[in-house]
């Protein structure tokens, strides 16, 4: 089974740019999952018969949203965060992040497992969001997993908004501190991974050089100037499940890159 996973950056602007079409016929995935979707359904005309669509988009529009293009039906589908879990970690208590209105969060659930895509809120440039990381959305998104966890493995993936390590990003002196590389968000990934999830990429590939966004300013794609904030994540139930995990750098279209990985199940 393939799975992937992109931020598109607008899906009807990849639409426009006549690349998404093409990824599909390319790479035929089994699961798509969409971050930064940016769309109402309807608004994106996609042709795609042989997959069911899902939707949750943001109540602004032209704003975050998820979705995912499945072959496979799905046994049941969820938006958002579960009321009480959002209770817990008052979640949209300051009007930022809240997974119910902005689209964040999509959960299918399969016979052997459950797909959930995310779209985590930035910390934006001055940090502002970084409480909301720390005490509300990272917290809270774990604790989400983990409660589907006790029914079945979960694969969650998306744009986390966060280069884990030094690896995960080409210049990490010069950005200590900086959105996206702060202690506190760095330490909200680790969670997942102390948890027992697993980093499906650092299963088949160390090192860095492997980015999925780049800054759209001229020559950093090119010259690979980029950061890894976009992963697929596993239960360890499912770690001999996966059998290949890579990034695709080259199709484009958006200034984040499609990433995958094959589970034999």
């Amino acid at each position: 089974m393939r799975l992937y996973s992109w931020n598109v950056n607008g899906i009807r602007a990849v639409i426009r740019k006549d690349v998404f079409g093409p990824f599909i016929q390319s790479e035929q995935p089994d699961i798509l999952c969409l971050q930064e979707t940016k769309a109402q359904p309807g608004e994106a005309v996609i042709d795609l018969p042989e997959y069911e669509e899902y939707w949750n988009s943001a109540e602004k529009k032209g704003y975050s949203g998820t979705a995912i293009f499945t072959k496979f039906k799905p046994l049941s589908v969820a938006n958002g965060l579960p009321a009480d879990i959002q209770a817990k970690f008052h979640m949209g208590d300051d009007g930022y992040g809240d997974p119910n209105t902005e689209g964040r969060v999509l959960t299918l659930e399969y016979e052997k497992f459950y797909v959930v895509t995310v779209y985590t809120p930035n910390a934006k440039n001055d940090l502002s969001r970084i409480p909301l990381r720390r005490d509300h959305w990272d917290p809270a998104f774990l604790a989400y997993c983990q409660h589907l966890e006790k029914t079945k493995p979960v694969v969650f993936c998306g744009d986390l908004n966060v280069a884990h390590t030094e690896m995960d990003l080409a210049n990490p002196k010069t950005n200590v501190g900086n959105k996206g590389f702060t202690v506190e968000e760095r330490a909200g990934f680790q969670a997942f991974m102390d948890a027992g999830f697993v980093d499906t990429l650092r299963l088949f590939k160390q090192g860095n050089g492997f980015y999925t966004w780049w800054s759209l300013m001229k020559g950093a794609r090119e010259r690979n100037v980029g950061w890894r904030i976009d992963y697929f994540l596993v239960s360890a139930a499912l770690r001999e499940k996966v059998t290949a995990a890579n990034i695709h750098p080259e199709i484009m279209g958006s200034d984040h890159c499609p990433v995958s990985i094959v589970l034999d199940i």
